[in-house]
């Protein structure tokens, strides 16, 4: 079953995720994942609110785990750590 990656994100230094935005997406894309949403429009109805949105669709649950740990990401992820706030999840879909 397809499965979205969801991060909520505030950027705390612009020009070292940029360089994880670089990297990130080319890790995804070649994990079979495509992205829905990225920083646009949003209403935060409860919780924290971070102002950085992404939503990346991938053929399952596996295929985001995978993506994730990949080198290319772990690379990409390396410029993120310190340059931001972050939650990240993973959910099945039900399409």
């Amino acid at each position: 079953m397809p499965a979205l990656w969801i991060a909520h994100v505030t950027v705390t230094d612009a020009e070292a995720y940029g360089k994880y935005a670089e990297l990130a997406g080319p890790a995804v894309v070649a994990h079979g994942g495509k992205f829905i949403a990225r920083g646009g429009r949003f209403v935060q109805l409860e919780g924290k609110e971070r102002p950085r949105n992404v939503v990346a669709k991938f053929p399952s649950v596996e295929a985001a785990v995978e993506c994730y740990n990949s080198d290319a990401y772990q690379e990409a992820l390396s410029h993120a750590r310190d340059a931001s706030e972050r939650e990240l999840m993973v959910v099945e879909t039900d399409e």
